[in-house]
């Protein structure tokens, strides 16, 4: 019996080659580079010939001036990323879910979902021109109040909310879609139940419609713990200059300087190395939190 279940499984299996060939190539293979880490590494001697330093080049970065600044960077844009990616998309999908008519709750889905799949080197020449404190709408809106010009992209005080807001601008849409998907799967009885003893829309929401999110909200907080050191680098290179370094600059920005302009190597590999074992420390509690808070797990 179990022979002739694995000769019917067999072309299932067989289908498995080329995506396992696939991450082994793009995915492992890539992995044996950590070395550099360890090396003070030359290109042209490459990983086997270049000279072996141990940890100096992680004591190195320590001793860097500008790493703990980037470090607490990263961790404070990225907390109010996930803090304010928690709350606004929950506030949106209630009121989306209070939309009785169908066509404009579509319409509206559309449109806040549609900055989602627009690249952050689109977005950042369309906020370039946006916040520009010369001829940005943002700042005329703001003159005409009566206010001064605020360089959101110069400003090392409003650099970090530029950054959280715009980012929650083009992603909120996306985790709005999940908790609406919660909210459809409350139960209708208990909305009519809470309307015969008299409850409004408000107490209908905080006693009925928050309680039937909370699975989902608690499931997708624990799982963001694992973004603690992710600011997104695509946002802040595109958006950041050298005048806002020092309130914008992350760990991926700096290892790109590091590695890519300035050509330290190892330097570079060693302090994404360090992050990337924060980040699966970090991962790894996420997931036992959301097993034993959501009951959550992925195997």
């Amino acid at each position: 019996m179990n022979r002739m279940k694995w000769k019917a499984q067999m072309p299932l299996h067989l289908m498995l080659i080329p995506g396992l060939i696939a991450i082994l190539i793009f995915q492992y293979y890539p992995m044996a580079g950590i070395v550099i880490a360890f090396q003070k590494y030359i290109p042209t001697q490459g990983l086997f010939h270049s000279k072996w330093i141990g940890l100096d080049n992680f004591r190195y970065v320590m001793e860097l001036p500008d790493f703990y600044r980037v470090l607490w960077n990263t961790i404070y844009i990225a907390l109010m990323k996930i803090i304010v990616g928690l709350i606004v998309p929950i506030v949106i999908a209630i009121l989306l879910n209070e939309i009785r008519k169908n066509a404009v709750k579509r319409i509206v889905q559309t449109l806040v979902y549609l900055p989602h799949f627009l690249s952050w080197v689109i977005l950042s020449g369309i906020l370039l021109d946006v916040l520009s404190p010369k001829e940005g709408i943002v700042n005329a809106g703001l003159r005409a109040l009566g206010m001064q010009s605020i360089f959101f992209l110069g400003d090392n005080h409003w650099f970090p909310f530029t950054l959280v807001l715009t980012n929650e601008w083009k992603e909120f849409g996306f985790s709005t879609i999940v908790y609406l998907a919660a909210i459809l799967g409350i139960n209708p009885a208990l909305y009519e139940a809470a309307t015969m003893d008299g409850a409004n829309r408000w107490k209908q929401t905080l006693h009925i419609t928050l309680p039937g999110m909370t699975p989902i909200i608690v499931l997708l907080a624990t799982l963001s713990i694992g973004n603690v050191l992710n600011a997104g680098f695509e946002q802040v290179f595109n958006l950041y200059s050298p005048i806002v370094y020092e309130s914008g600059d992350i760990i991926d920005t700096f290892v790109y300087r590091i590695g890519m302009i300035d050509a330290q190597y190892g330097v570079a590999t060693a302090v994404g190395l360090f992050k990337s074992l924060v980040s699966l420390i970090l991962i790894a509690l996420s997931y036992t939190m959301a097993y034993r808070f959501a009951n959550y797990r992925i195997f």
